[in-house]
């Protein structure tokens, strides 16, 4: 059973937003997956978005085939792609990026590097997702606060 934060409890029955682990998935294969092509999935192709593994070599190749076929079985188009990054930020414990290190200074927060350290690679991620600055940063004080940094 996949596991969602509570940050996103208010969307996490219906998946009418895209949870934070598929969107670590789109990152990691390289894929732009837009709200409106998510809501044009199916409940069963959402949930298997979220089950089908996204780790190895062999599973990012598997998730993005999977992925371009599912967009364009039910929009018609073609996936977007992204640029994969090939020392992503989240993966990297021994720095804690600027985007993080301000909006935590902002809600009267310090994150230490130990702290860092400690997060599941998804909860880095999303710290980074929630920290930029294009984004509604409401989650970001609720996400420092269930993943224990204070």
């Amino acid at each position: 059973m996949t596991e969602f934060f509570q940050f996103e409890a208010d969307f996490v029955e219906s998946l009418r937003c895209i949870p934070m682990q598929v969107r670590l998935k789109l990152d990691t294969c390289g894929i732009k997956l837009k709200l409106p092509q998510w809501h044009q999935m199916t409940q069963d192709d959402r949930r298997s978005l979220l089950e089908l593994p996204c780790e190895t070599a062999l599973d990012v190749q598997a998730y993005r085939h999977s992925l371009t076929q599912l967009v364009r079985e039910r929009t018609g188009a073609v996936a977007s792609t992204l640029a994969i990054d090939s020392a992503p930020p989240w993966l990297d414990t021994t720095a804690i990026p600027e985007s993080v290190q301000t909006k935590a200074l902002e809600v009267g927060v310090a994150i230490t590097l130990d702290q860092w350290d400690q997060l599941l690679v998804v909860e880095r991620f999303a710290l980074i997702k929630l920290s930029r600055s294009n984004h509604e940063n409401a989650n970001f004080l609720p996400a420092l606060k269930e993943f224990h940094v204070i």
